[in-house]
């Protein structure tokens, strides 16, 4: 009994430092610039600076269906599925569009543009510059399921209605960890809003 104790103790201890070790590394992974406008405490007015993002079309609705399969895609790009054999840097959030037809999105690091960017070798990975954007942002935490994502899109309308500021497009989920983190998970809706100085209630 005494014996695998020790074991079960020696086991935690590992998975502790190891967790401990993978959200530094998430925390010091390169993020998608933003200044937060103002807080509502539910959510919050963003600016995000412009980027490039490469991405991939999905078939199907649910977070369910496409999220490994839409990650194998682009992961496959960045770590050397490409003309060059070229490893690019991960960055975070994963976005994924939330409509009849996903799409999920990487963000291209800042050191890289559209002109430097290899050939992928799967032709189903594009490209796209995105401009400066001002969103609406809600997060919640832990693992992220359809269910969740219902819940918090839901919940992001009904905040951004009660404080009268539109919205418009589609509403997309942010996921900040891989999925061998456990703790500290991070993920968000946003949705972009008309936003201006004479908007801030």
């Amino acid at each position: 009994m005494k014996t695998l104790f020790i074991i079960l103790l020696s086991l935690g201890l590992i998975f502790g430092i190891a967790q401990a070790f993978i959200s530094k590394s998430t925390s010091n992974t390169e993020g998608h610039k933003y200044t937060v406008i103002k807080d509502y405490g539910e959510f919050e007015i963003r600016e995000y600076e412009p980027a490039v993002f490469s991405y991939v079309v999905m078939d199907s609705a649910t977070y369910k269906d496409v999220s490994s399969k839409g990650f194998r895609q682009l992961a496959g790009y960045i770590f050397g599925g490409n003309e060059k054999q070229q490893s690019i840097a991960m960055t975070t959030p994963v976005e994924m569009t939330m409509s009849d037809s996903m799409v999920m999105k990487f963000r291209v690091p800042d050191n890289m543009d559209m002109d430097s960017l290899p050939k992928p070798n799967n032709p189903n990975i594009q490209f796209e510059q995105q401009e400066k954007k001002t969103v609406a942002a809600i997060r919640f935490d832990g693992w992220a399921s359809d269910a969740k994502i219902k819940k918090y899109t839901d919940k992001l309308k009904a905040s951004l209605d009660s404080n009268s500021i539109s919205y418009h497009g589609e509403f997309s989920f942010l996921g900040y960890n891989p999925p061998y983190q456990v703790n500290n998970r991070r993920n968000e809706i946003i949705v972009a809003v008309d936003w201006d100085s004479s908007t801030e209630k």
